[in-house]
């Protein structure tokens, strides 16, 4: 099966997709890689949705990648007296280390960290930022803070502190066990939320060796002021503007998204674009216009792909809600301005031997306008490479790893496939051309570029680069 488009697509799994013919409809419609939220999935069903998606991979004939998303540390109130308390802007509450509080004077914050880190002057904010709060004065287990808009404060709701670096670390215990789990049964990626310093990832990473991809979610300010170092240490990022909308002015937000885009296009790594993409497609058959709009500008951004939460974890129309982003994409796609962007926004070459073959892969295929690029590659780093480039041409990744094949699932312009290592060089040429055939990219006469690393199996040295006609196909 070969997607028309080279944006891909995540589908967030969950009630409205947990049985095998909703996962099948979910590919089919256009579903690259799906999410598992270990949020809301304890272990035996992770365990579940993996037998599936594996069972319906065999049965499709194509690799297909499966993140768990690990929930992160989560910061709340505590519970107050009635369920609830008013405020109003100008009030001074006090703060106090205690899950449980009898006095409607007192406001529960049963985390310690909270008081060690936070400064006067800093913000509080509560109910995705449905009330701010000013700290005036705080010390070991107790802060005065200013109220600067009315509202309701109420039991158990979220805290964001923006102006904060918490000196916890980015995964809590259940998420140390969550990580064991999605590890042992075998996904092809492991996202980090709430990431706050490249250690963070670089935690992660040790603990995963190689295992799995690691994705992190850039949901903070202070990951943005972080980022160049984040990203040197991930293997993807993810815009997560959930988290990110709160804790930053909604204003900034697209900006951000741009920059954490282009900052992860230079590098050449995948970078996804997530939350409320066709929100209002949780109730509704169809999307708004900005929504279409929004999905839209983070595919001529050069997204590697885009992502669908409640939309098809819970939503009443999950399979219409990745049809329509599959629709948007492949439209977008089709644009000749869509081609010219992504030829104006290439980045020069790194001065190394493989990222100069890649560009000369990109030129070449332009000039003889190859029909497709082919590449031979091991741990994934030379398809990495070739997406880098943005090539209006199409991409197939062969590899002899499973695990890199459904890793690269996630990435733009990747057709990958799982195949036996060629032998050698003529082997390498012919299976290309076979393989660009049956596939669909290429007929008989028409020419292609291969490209791999040589000697064969030496994982990140491509240094190969050449042109071969299909010939006749029996």
């Amino acid at each position: 099966m070969r997607r028309r488009r080279k944006t891909k697509i995540l589908a967030t799994l969950g009630p409205a997709s947990s049985t095998p013919e909703r996962l099948r409809a979910l590919f089919e419609a256009g579903a690259d890689v799906f999410r598992i939220n270990m949020s809301h999935t304890p272990h035996s069903q992770l365990a579940e949705y993996y037998r599936m998606i594996r069972e319906l991979e065999e049965t499709v004939g194509r690799p297909i990648g499966i993140l768990a998303d690990l929930q992160g540390p989560k910061i709340r109130l505590g519970t107050l007296p009635g369920g609830q308390r008013e405020v109003h802007r100008g009030d001074k509450l006090h703060l106090v280390l205690k899950s449980i509080v009898e006095s409607g004077d007192d406001i529960p914050v049963p985390h310690p960290e909270i008081f060690a880190a936070i400064q006067p002057g800093e913000s509080i904010l509560v109910d995705d930022g449905k009330i701010r709060l000013n700290i005036v004065d705080v010390d070991k287990e107790t802060a005065i803070a200013e109220v600067m808009n009315d509202g309701f404060l109420k039991n158990k709701k979220g805290v964001n502190l923006p102006d904060t670096v918490l000196p916890i670390p980015a995964m809590t215990p259940k998420d140390r066990s969550d990580l064991d789990a999605a590890l042992a049964v075998g996904v092809d990626w492991i996202a980090l939320s709430f990431v706050q310093r490249p250690d963070d990832v670089a935690d992660l990473k040790k603990i995963v060796n190689g295992r799995a991809g690691c994705l992190a979610k850039i949901e903070k300010p202070r990951a943005i002021e972080w980022l160049p170092e984040i990203l040197d240490v991930s293997d993807a990022l993810m815009v997560a503007r959930g988290d990110l909308g709160v804790e930053l002015p909604m204003n900034e937000v697209p900006g951000k998204q741009k920059y954490i885009t282009k900052l992860a296009r230079k590098a050449g790594k995948p970078v996804v674009v997530a939350t409320q993409m066709l929100e209002s497609m949780i109730t509704a058959p169809v999307p708004t216009r900005a929504e279409v709009t929004d999905v839209a500008n983070a595919v001529y951004d050069g997204a590697d792909a885009v992502m669908l939460s409640a939309e098809s974890a819970a939503g009443q129309y999950p399979i219409e809600a990745v049809t329509m982003m599959d629709r948007i994409a492949t439209t977008v796609e089709g644009d000749p301005e869509y081609v010219l962007q992504m030829e104006g926004k290439r980045n020069e070459p790194e001065s190394t031997t493989p990222d100069a073959i890649m560009a000369a892969v990109h030129e070449v295929t332009k000039t003889i306008q190859a029909r497709a690029i082919v590449c031979w590659t091991n741990s994934g780093s030379t398809a990495l490479r070739a997406a880098r480039e943005r090539s209006d041409a199409p991409i197939i990744a062969l590899t002899p790893r499973i695990e890199a094949s459904r890793r690269l699932a996630l990435v733009w312009g990747l057709h990958t496939i799982y195949t036996d290592d060629a032998q050698d060089l003529d082997d390498m040429v012919e299976r290309a051309t076979r393989f660009a055939y049956l596939e669909g990219f290429a007929k008989p006469g028409e020419r292609i570029v291969v490209t791999a690393g040589v000697p064969l199996r030496t994982s990140g040295a491509t240094n190969m680069l050449r042109v071969a006609f299909v010939g006749p196909q029996k």
